[in-house]
This record gives C-alpha cells, structure tokens and sequence, in this order.
C-alpha cells in the first residue's frame, strides 16, 4: 500500500543551491546516516521517499542536509509525533546569472511549487529552516558583489513573503578553500555578498568552511577526468551539515531571546 504522506505532520527543511548543496560528497565518513521513517525526502520530481545517501557507481554520494536533520532530532527540536521533510530543490550548476534562481526562473518556480505542494500536504506542516548553498556558478560568470547581494536578498526574501515566515532561518555557507583560494578575483564579490545576506536580512547566518576538504584532498576524486576542487568530501559534508545545525541553533536561540 502507498503511504499516505497527508496523515503525517512535518517539519519542513528547505535544501536549495547548486550542487554542493545537492550533495557530492565521496569517501568514507566516521558515522554514516542510518535511514529511519522519522526523516522524509521530497524529490524534484515531487515524490517523497526515506531520506538517506545515495549509490553512484561504486561510491557513496552524501549531503549536508542529513546531518542536520540527525542533530535536529537528537537536539529535540522535532516534537513528538512529527517527522522531517527535506525539499531537495538543488540543482548542480545552476545560479542567478544563468537564469535559474531569479523570481521567474524555473529552478527557482520548481523550489516554490515543492514548498506549496509539502505544505498542503496537512495543515499542521510548517517550515523551519532554508538551508542554502550557492554562489560558485555566478562566480565563474563574474557576478558582482551588489548583483548577487540584490538577487540573493530577493530570493530570500520571497520565500519568506509568499508563505508568511517573516523569521524563517536562513544558512548558508562559504565555499571550499582549496578552490575558492584559487579563483579568489571571482569568488570574493559572491562570499562577501552571501555574508552580508545573512547578516542583513534577520535570522541569517553565514557558516565558515575552513578546514573542510575537497574530494581531491580527501580522496583523490576526480570528476570528469578533473580534480575535483570544488566539492566538499563525504566527510566535510557531515562536518558542514553539523555547522549548518549549530547556526540554526543560535538562530533560533536569538529568536527566543526577542520574544
């Protein structure tokens, strides 16, 4: 029998960016995700299925979004009786100066179609967190600080409009060192205007990523013939899905502290 997903009542993360929030993480990791019917995925293709990492050819391909999800539950912030749904709206590639993010754009549509579908699910469903990772497209196009600054801002800014979460957390993340201190010219504009985002905009949060290694560095992975630079390993994205939970606590901690 098909599960009925409108008995459920969800927490809903929204997972949105290009592909280092879509997950393109290999190698070995010191505590895997163990799937569990607590913690939901809603796919682009508007299916829903048990969250976890996934196969691809003989390695194992993570996310962020899991370990934030795992910390989420063992910190108590899903009440008794509900359950997780990740919106994986990322797309590899993508950006606004490529016409994908904008307000008219179809990545972004698609993103706003998943949020409306995941909430008419129950009305007891609720949004709690957009989690972002983005920025590496628009750099390779040269973005300016003010371009990126004005289409993030807006990004953010009309989800929070469209579905009435004026508080709703944003997070997002700097970009892996080992390629970001290569290409510095064109990444410093987009990071300085992601920073400013989260700081601007209330309830943001800009996480560091020192430290955090490629697919490269960890393991001499390569994608399409290249070293992969730009990737976060399997194990840096577990390591990044837990800073991502640590900003959402202070988030939300500050949010309590106002009311």
């Amino acid at each position: 029998m098909l599960k009925d997903f409108s008995k459920e009542h969800y927490d809903i993360i929204i997972q949105a960016g290009q592909s280092n929030s879509e997950g393109c993480g290999f190698g070995n990791t010191d505590e895997p995700y163990t799937p569990n019917d607590c913690v939901w995925y809603m796919n682009r293709d508007f299916t829903v299925s048990c969250a976890g990492e996934s196969v691809n050819g003989n390695e194992i391909q993570s996310t962020y979004a899991l370990e934030f999800a795992r910390m989420y539950m063992q910190k108590g912030y899903l009440a008794e009786g509900r359950k997780l749904l990740i919106l994986r709206a990322s797309v590899g590639g993508t950006g606004f100066l490529d016409h994908h993010w904008g307000e008219h754009d179809e990545v972004y549509l698609r993103m706003i179609d998943m949020i409306q579908t995941s909430l008419s699910l129950n009305k007891e469903n609720k949004l709690t967190a957009l989690l972002w990772h983005q920025g590496e497209s628009d750099a390779v196009f040269n973005a300016a600080y003010d371009t990126h600054y004005k289409n993030l801002c807006t990004l953010v800014s009309s989800v929070r409009k469209k579905f009435n979460v004026p508080d709703l957390p944003f997070i997002a993340g700097d970009f892996v060192h080992q390629w970001k201190n290569k290409n510095l010219e064109i990444c410093t504009p987009v990071v300085n205007a992601i920073r400013d985002v989260c700081k601007d905009c209330g309830s943001g949060y800009f996480v560091e990523t020192d430290g955090l290694l490629s697919n490269i560095q960890e393991n001499n992975y390569s994608l399409f013939g290249f070293d992969d630079t730009i990737h976060f390993s399997r194990n840096s994205l577990y390591k990044l899905g837990k800073r991502y939970f640590e900003a959402f606590e202070l988030i939300r901690k500050a949010q309590m502290t106002v009311r």
